[in-house]
């Protein structure tokens, strides 16, 4: 299958490998084109312009920051609109907004172009590692056209909608969820080693007994260990997403209590410790509170 694979960071470096290493026809871009070199040094072509990602491709993946990353790669002459062709597909594995998906599905519709979403849920290890989760919504057929490639890189593939933006607002849920979790495992270690019992101790009780599930165990491990630098997920990208969450709960008029403190808590962590900090240093912060 010819592949057009647009966004090459920390994630979308791991999914386009594994692409190419199931022996797709693969081209990439990326804003900076040195993370291309790797994938281009395995066999992908270097494209110029996301436009040239597209041109005569039958799939074209995007997995962008936000919003407008995913805005400037798609508009102008030179974008991924102009570049695909009628009837070809569209796959933004992007964290994006509801509002957004919607968008570029009637963009998408208006040139005879096809469109889903297929969010991810797992760290850059796991990308690298072909074991993400992923889901997805859009047309039936769309859906099916696209397994060959979801398959290649999730261990797990989940269809919640025929409406592309339902993938997109599982995907907010399920971060909503991950960050409540951090914040929850966060504050209670901090009590517990105050209180003389080691956070590793209590992570082992905690996976061992309630909470046996891979967020628990994951982030339990990296707020044990402090790992909080290299940020597998960076803390200004956590609170993008609670800002999202956050707009799809206005809209809905869906009143969420807790993730006014998530957003809050994301933002002390940034202001103290730097954008560069992973979103599990909430518990860094809940650590300092305590006086630890």
């Amino acid at each position: 299958m010819k592949v057009g694979f647009l966004g090459l960071g920390r994630m979308g470096s791991g999914i386009a490998a594994n692409i190419l290493k199931a022996g797709h026809d693969l081209a990439v871009w990326n804003r900076s084109r040195e993370k291309a070199e790797p994938l281009v040094r395995s066999g992908a072509v270097l494209a110029r312009t996301p436009r040239e990602a597209a041109d005569g491709r039958d799939i074209v993946i995007t997995m962008l920051a936000d919003d407008a990353a995913l805005e400037q790669v798609l508009s102008g002459d030179n974008g991924l609109i102009a570049g695909l062709k009628a009837n070809a597909l569209h796959i933004s594995m992007s964290t994006i907004s509801v509002a957004a998906a919607d968008s570029v599905a009637a963009r998408h519709a208006s040139q005879g172009q096809r469109f889903i979403s297929a969010c991810v849920f797992g760290r850059p290890d796991a990308a690298a590692a072909a074991k993400l989760f992923v889901v997805t919504a859009g047309d039936a057929a769309d859906i099916a056209r696209a397994r060959p490639i979801l398959e290649v890189v999730g261990q797990r593939v989940f269809e919640v909608g025929e409406r592309p933006s339902h993938a997109n607002l599982v995907k907010l849920c399920g971060n909503f969820t991950i960050m409540a979790a951090i914040e929850a495992m966060g504050e209670a270690m901090a009590l517990a080693e105050k209180g003389g019992v080691k956070k590793a101790k209590l992570l082992e009780v905690l996976t061992g007994t309630l909470f046996d599930a891979p967020a628990y165990r994951t982030y339990g491990q990296i707020l044990v260990n402090e790992r909080f630098h290299p940020a597998g997920f960076a803390a200004p990208l956590g609170l993008k997403d609670m800002r999202l969450a956050g707009e799809a709960a206005y809209d809905t008029v869906t009143p969420m209590p807790l993730l006014s403190l998530l957003r809050d808590r994301l933002l002390e962590t940034i202001a103290k410790e730097g954008p560069d900090i992973d979103w599990s240093g909430v518990g860094l912060t809940s650590a300092r509170d305590a006086g630890l």
